[in-house]
This record gives structure tokens, C-alpha cells and sequence, in this order.
């Protein structure tokens, strides 16, 4: 930013406009709110455990539903082949799911959230990667803003230079974050297709006179019941699912043991690594194709990233070692163990598996099993969509709340019906589990393949790993996951081209409303008007200025909006009172409400213009915009004690008053004020306040004179805003037109004048996403050209 650059060669006009509009520097460290992560009791630790099973392991825990005939959808020629694509599967849920994933990947989450964005904001804190630059030091004293240091000539201050320094490393970063993230709602369209489909297939296991498309319908019917649920959220039947899928797990591993035990035990010698060299040494090419079907296995991984939510790391671990893991194992030796025996019945080898006294119960469990699982997947879904449209990189949908207690259960109408008709297309279109499978595979390997090169880049720079550490991370990782992506590949014309298409899709949705975005802001940047001229209108702008208040909604945090020198200019009277709101987005989980606003008055104080800017986080959601507008009232009032006593008092006094509002900011009494009077009553009591009990009576009358001199400013200033606001405010926004220049190239223009403008044309606008009242509303329309 410019505040950030060195006047050496500005001109007197840039200094000007420093001077007068200066950064929140120290607004933002008076803000700052020193917290203290809370540590949590074993009990607490065992019960999120136990909570953890029914929102991550459920699509990790379906996958037994369908592996072994995915993996030998032409039958078992050899029991040889049997005990090799076990061993591989064993193995292959230790290293990525037990190792890579739980212990190493999770870790690397931000405050609690996993994904591919998570991963990308927590790198943006730690190196200049983000594409809209809004971003600036205050920022950076935020509590949830945690950053770390390094030396110079450090290997990752090497690799941070090295990324800051070239733009094609950016863009390539963020390509790959947007692939991964279509590839997650790819997997979401998916994984309740065939998690369903193949809970449901348990029907004409044993009833073989039931047709396909009868199974295929009830499926559908599920899905459908499924999505039209979604807008209810599950906060009442949410208590349900950690009970199911522990369910789940005790009767695979149960069904799992009695098979091993009643089969054939000779299976366990698949724990022996040596059953993965001959699988492959004898397979060839046809034993390389059956990979895609082995890894079907660990399909649920990347959701059990995604799906952390607020889920402490340990908690996860404690289930996945202690319930996930061996019930899974178990569950695998057991299916195994059957076909050793009945190698025809490949088909539904789970289902045939199980006991004919619990074979009906455990369908019921399974279909509700697969159900949760599907849960799993939209909530990652709607949460994924969430953080892309609050880092900018997809268009403005509707997010609904779903749950008073938990914030992170949302509800996405439009991406719900989307991922609905895709879903239901795909189950009635395949009618195979096969193909769904090859097409799932395909989409969770390129996203573990994103998730391995973010996590290189947060080893190196957030965790300053050793770079030795990153390269055996790094080979182990791209060993495992490409030699799945060079199996997947070769099913690409067998289904595998569905997440491809989708992903595909919404990709250039994604990057078109992210390049429409930046450049709009790069325009609005270059096109700010100058503070020298505000200077020269005088206080009253040259127009003429009526009671009221007027909210100017800008994305800049810093300088005044061309849409403002755009709206005197035709208007011939503007409000009292200004105020520039700018409303960002931080690659930051949360902002706490205590430091949400930022205020600084903008050039003298006879001009009553205020900059607010407005921070959230990617997880944050606009509340109405009463409790909006009353928050950013009850901080310009704060801005305005402050000021007054900055100005007639010691820093120890306003370091007093500082200590009493973040008291007050933690027991919830300032944000229920709804009274601008009672503040500066409490001012006065605290300017009484701050003088000592024992220091003479000279000291204490100048200190008191004094305090009552600028509190009797305040008050004058208070009440004068406050008869503005009762007047009435104005929301004013900018109605922002981009255009492609006519010399631009051909793609510029399809991306900017037909792609860009269709999205902003259907999706919602600023009005509505900031829940500003009809009548309140005032467009200030311009075009930019790009």
C-alpha cells in the first residue's frame, strides 16, 4: 500500500493526503484483545471425540460399502490378487488418512478450519500471496492474525521472496487452491451418489428379483429428501449422527472379526508389505488399473480435513486411532476373508457378508450411515463456497444460518439446488457404482494432490520445517498419491471424466469472478480521489450540507472513493456527516466482534467525515443491517471519547479507559448500549476517575479542568452526531460497470463484458448482501473500463 512506501520522490499532494488520512496504526493495537486459548479437560477431549465421528469420519466409514467390487468389477481370478489389494489397502490407510492426514495435515489448520482455502489464507499471513491487496498492517494486530518470523537468509525467507517476487507464483498458487476446491465440491456432488446408491443396493442383495432401476430410484428418492432438508440445518437431528456411525464402526468391525474368524484367517498375512510387491509384480497393467478401485478406500480423507469445524486436533485423533482405524482394518480382513470363499460374490460383498440374523438391521444402519456421510460432504460443500466468496473468488450467493448456537452450520440455497440436480443427473444417469467410483477417485486425488503442495509451502513458511523433513514429506507423499493419480488417469473415459466437467465448470466461475474482482479494484485504487482536493472544497465540500449521515460504502481501506468526487459533483447538497465504510474480508478464520471496527477521522474536524472499516473473517457473517449500523455508531462514539481524552489527557489515562472498555466489550455491556448519551456520562466518570486518591489538590483540580474542558467538546461533537443520526442515514453505494477497453484481447473481453458481467447480473447484490433497507438505499452508478 502506499502508506507502506517511503516519500523519498513523492510529491507535497502524497504527503498531503498521508497527513489527513492516515492508517489505523494505533487503532488497531488498542483494539487488540489479549486472549488466552482456553485447554480442555480429558472428559470434554473424550465426548469431542465421540461428536467428531457423526461430521468427519462418515464418508471415511461408508467406503467399505463398495472398495472390493470397484477393485474387481470383472471378478477374482486369483485369491492372490484378493490378499495384495488388501495389503495395499492396509497400508494405504496408515500412511495418508493415519499418517499423512491426522497427525501431519491437521495440524496445519486455522483456528479449527481445514480445507484448501484455510490452507491458502494461513499462507497469505505469512507471505504476500493474496491477489486483492486490501490488506494492511493493522490488520496484522488482530488476535486471530497469527504470523511468524524468520531470519533473512532462512530457507522459507528464501521461498517467501521467492513467491512475493513473481506474479506467475501467485496466480499458479491460487489456480491450484481453485482446482482443489472444485474437485471438493465435485467429491460433494459424488460422494452422497454413491455412499447412497450403494447403502441402498443391500435391497436386491438377498431380493434379486428387485430390479436396478428400482434401487436406483429409491436412491434418488433419498437424495432428494436429503437436500430438500438442508434449509431446516441439523442442529435438531445433528445429535443423531455421532451415535450412527459409532454404530457403524462396532458392527463392521464386528461383522469384520466373525468373518476373519469363521473364513479364513490366512488374510492377516496381507499386513506383511511383501503382498504389495507381488500384487504389483504380477497384476501389470490390469493389477495398476485396479488401484482406482483400492482407492476408493481413502475417499472421506480430504473431507476429514475439510470437515474439522471447531473439532480440536486431538479429539480427531483420539477417534480415528481408537474407532476409525481398526474398525476399518477389521472391516477390510473381513470382506476379505468372505471372498476367499465365495470369490462370485464380488457384488455386494459386504451386504453378502453379513450374518442373515442382522442382515436387515444392519441395512437400516448402513442407509443411515450413508446419509450422514452425504451430510458430511454438503457441509464441506457450503463451507468451502463460504470461504471462496469471502476471499473474493465466487459470486455473491445467500448464506442462511441455520443454527442460533453454531455458527459454522450453514445453508447456501442456490449452491444446494445446483449440487441437488448434479447429484440426482449422476446417480440416474450411471446407475453403476463402478463408474461413480472411478469418477469420486479421480476427484479426491487431485485434491489430495493440492492439499500436498499447499502443505510443502506451510512447512516451509509456517512451520519452518527442515528442509530435509519437507522433502521426505514431499517425495513419500507425490510416491502414494501419483502413483493413485496414474491409475485414476487411465479410468477417465470410464466415469472419470464427470469431475473433470464439473470441476471444470465451476473453475471458470470461480477465476472469471476473481479476475473481474481484482481488476475492478485495481481501477478503484488508481481512481481515488486525491485528500488535497477534498481539502479545497472546505468544510462544506462547496455544497450544501443537510442533517443526516451518509454511510459511503467503499473496498478501499484508505483514501476517498471515486464514486464520492462522482456523487457532489452531480448532487448539489451532501450529509453532515460522512462516513466511509469499508467492509473486507481477512485471510483470517474469525474476527472477534471487539475488534471488528476500525474508525479514523478523515482531514479537520469542521469537515465530520469518518473512515470505518469494517473486518471479517472468511468463517464471519454480515448480521442485519440494524445490528450493523447500531455497532458502527456505538464505535464512532468510542472513537470520539478517545479522541477527546487523547487529546486533554495523559496516555495513562486513555490506557484506563482502554482497560474499562475491553472489560465492558467482554461483558457484553457496550455492544447492548443503545444509548450514545450514556457514553459520555461514562466518559466524564472516567476523566473523575483517573486522578489518584493521594495527589495533591492543585494536581487534581488542573487534571479535572481539564478533563471537563474536553469532555464538554465531546459532548458538543456526540450530540451533533447523534441529532444527524436521528435525522436520518443513507446507505450509498457504488453501482460499479466494467468494461473490457476496446483494444483489450479477444479472452479479456468474453471473461470481462459476457462471463463477468452475466455473474454479477445474477447474483445478488451489495444491497442485499449487506442487508440495507429499501428505502435507506442510494446507487451511485459509473462505468470503469479495464
Amino acid at each position: 500500500m502506499a502508506t507502506n512506501e517511503e516519500t523519498g520522490g513523492k510529491g507535497g499532494v502524497w504527503v498531503l493526503d498521508q497527513q489527513l488520512d492516515q492508517p489505523m496504526d494505533e487503532e488497531a493495537k488498542r483494539l487488540r484483545n489479549m486472549y488466552q486459548e482456553k485447554k480442555i479437560s480429558t472428559a470434554i477431549l473424550l465426548q469431542l471425540a465421540f461428536q467428531s465421528l457423526g461430521v468427519v469420519y462418515g464418508d471415511l466409514g461408508t467406503s467399505p460399502l463398495y472398495v472390493f467390487y470397484n477393485t474387481f468389477p470383472r471378478g477374482i481370478d486369483d485369491p492372490e490378487d484378493l490378499i495384495g489389494a488388501l495389503s495395499i489397502i492396509i497400508y494405504s490407510l496408515t500412511l495418508i488418512p493415519l499418517v499423512k492426514y491426522v497427525f501431519i495435515v491437521c495440524r496445519a489448520n486455522d483456528n479449527g478450519q481445514g480445507g484448501t482455502f484455510a490452507l491458502y489464507s494461513l499462507l497469505c499471513r505469512h507471505a504476500k500471496l493474496k491477489a486483492i491487496p486490501n490488506q494492511d498492517r493493522t490488520d496484522e494486530e488482530l488476535t486471530t492474525y497469527s504470523s511468524s518470523t524468520f531470519g533473512e537468509q532462512s530457507f522459507a525467507a528464501k521461498t517467501k521472496r521467492w513467491l512475493e517476487g513473481h506474479a506467475l507464483m501467485k496466480s499458479t498458487l491460487l489456480i491450484l487452491v481453485l482446482i482443489g476446491s472444485c474437485m471438493v465440491i465435485g467429491d460433494g456432488i459424488l460422494t452422497p451418489a454413491i455412499s447412497v446408491l450403494s447403502a441402498v443396493g443391500g435391497i436386491n442383495v438377498r431380493h434379486s428379483q428387485i430390479s436396478n432401476e428400482v434401487v436406483v430410484l429409491v436412491a434418488v428418492v433419498i437424495l432428494v429428501l436429503l437436500f430438500t432438508m438442508q434449509h431446516h440445518g441439523t442442529d435438531k437431528v445433528g445429535w443423531l449422527f455421532a451415535p450412527i456411525v459409532l454404530l457403524w464402526f462396532l458392527l463392521i468391525g464386528g461383522i469384520g472379526m466373525f468373518n476373519i474368524w469363521k473364513f479364513d484367517r490366512n488374510v492377516l498375512k496381507a499386513f506383511s508389505p511383501l503382498y504389495v510387491y507381488r500384487f504389483f509384480k504380477k497384476g501389470g497393467k490390469d493389477g495398476w488399473t485396479s488401484l482406482g478401485g483400492i482407492m476408493l478406500s481413502i475417499t472421506g480423507t480430504e473431507a476429514l480435513f475439510a470437515d474439522l469445524s471447531h473439532f480440536p486436533v486431538p479429539s480427531i485423533q483420539i477417534a480415528f486411532t481408537c474407532v476409525v482405524f481398526p474398525s476399518l482394518l477389521l472391516a477390510y480382513s473381513g470382506q476379505a476373508a468372505y471372498l476367499m470363499k465365495h470369490s462370485d460374490h464380488v457384488y455386494g460383498a459386504f451386504y453378502h457378508s453379513i450374518p442373515d440374523s442382522i442382515y436387515w438391521p444392519v441395512f437400516v444402519v448402513a442407509t443411515a450411515a450413508a446419509v450422514v456421510a452425504s451430510q458430511a460432504t454438503i457441509t464441506a460443500t457450503f463451507a468451502l463456497v463460504k470461504q471462496a466468496l469471502a476471499l473474493g473468488c465466487f459470486p455473491r450467493v445467500k448464506v442462511v444460518h441455520t443454527s442460533r448456537k453454531y455458527r459454522h452450520q450453514i445453508y447456501i440455497p442456490e449452491v444446494n439446488w445446483i449440487v441437488m440436480v448434479l447429484c440426482i443427473a449422476v446417480t440416474a444417469g450411471f446407475k453403476n457404482q463402478n463408474q461413480i467410483g472411478n469418477a469420486s477417485g479421480t476427484a479426491v486425488c487431485i485434491v489430495m494432490l493440492v492439499t500436498t503442495l499447499l502443505m510443502i509451502l506451510v512447512m516451509i513458511l509456517v512451520w519452518h520445517c527442515h528442509w530435509v523433513l519437507v522433502l521426505i514429506f514431499t517425495g513419500l507423499s507425490f510416491l502414494m498419491e501419483g502413483t493413485y493419480f496414474s491409475a485414476v488417469l487411465l479410468k477417465v473415459n470410464q466415469g472419470g471424466w464427470v469431475p473433470l466437467v464439473i470441476s471444470a465448470a465451476f473453475f471458470i466461475i470461480m477465476y472469471v469472478w476473481h479476475y473481474g474482482t481484482v481488476k475492478r479494484y485495481e481501477i478503484e485504487v488508481h481512481s481515488k480521489v486525491s485528500m488535497a482536493w477534498i481539502l479545497g472544497l472546505g468544510p462544506s465540500l462547496g455544497l450544501v450540507r443537510v442533517p443526516g449521515v451518509g454511510l459511503v460504502y467503499t473496498e478501499l481501506a484508505s483514501g476517498v472513493p471515486r464514486i464520492f468526487s462522482h456523487f457532489i459533483t452531480n448532487l448539489p447538497a451532501i450529509h453532515s456527516v460522512v462516513v466511509f465504510v469499508c467492509v473486507k474480508y481477512l485471510p483470517v478464520c474469525t474476527v472477534p466482534e471487539e475488534e471488528r471496527f476500525l474508525v479514523k477521522r478523515i482531514g479537520p474536524k469542521d469537515f465530520h467525515m469518518f473512515r470505518c472499516v469494517a473486518r471479517y473473517g472468511y468463517k464471519d457473517l454480515h448480521r442485519k443491517d440494524d445490528d450493523f449500523e447500531k455497532k458502527l455508531f456505538d464505535s464512532l462514539f468510542m472513537f470520539l471519547r478517545l479522541e477527546s481524552l487523547m487529546e486533554a489527557s495523559s496516555d495513562s489515562d486513555v490506557s484506563s479507559l482502554l482497560d474499562q472498555q475491553t472489560k465492558k466489550s467482554g461483558d457484553g455491556q457496550f455492544s447492548t448500549n443503545s444509548d450514545p448519551y450514556s457514553i459520555v456520562d461514562l466518559s466524564i466518570a472516567s476523566g473523575d476517575s483517573i486522578v489518584p486518591a493521594d495527589s495533591s489538590l492543585g494536581t487534581n483540580n488542573a487534571v479535572i479542568s481539564t478533563h471537563q474542558a474536553g469532555s464538554q467538546v465531546e459532548i458538543d461533537e456526540i450530540e451533533f452526531l447523534n441529532n444527524c443520526k436521528d435525522a436520518g442515514v443513507v446507505h450509498i453505494l457504488g453501482n460499479t460497470v466494467v468494461r473490457a477497453r476496446k483494444n483489450s484481447k479477444f479472452w479479456k473481453k468474453i471473461a470481462i463484458d459476457y462471463l463477468y458481467a452475466f455473474l454479477r447480473k445474477i447474483c445478488r447484490g451489495n444491497s442485499v448482501m449487506f442487508n440495507i433497507p429499501h428505502e435507506s438505499l442510494l446507487n451511485v452508478g459509473q462505468i470503469f473500463y479495464v
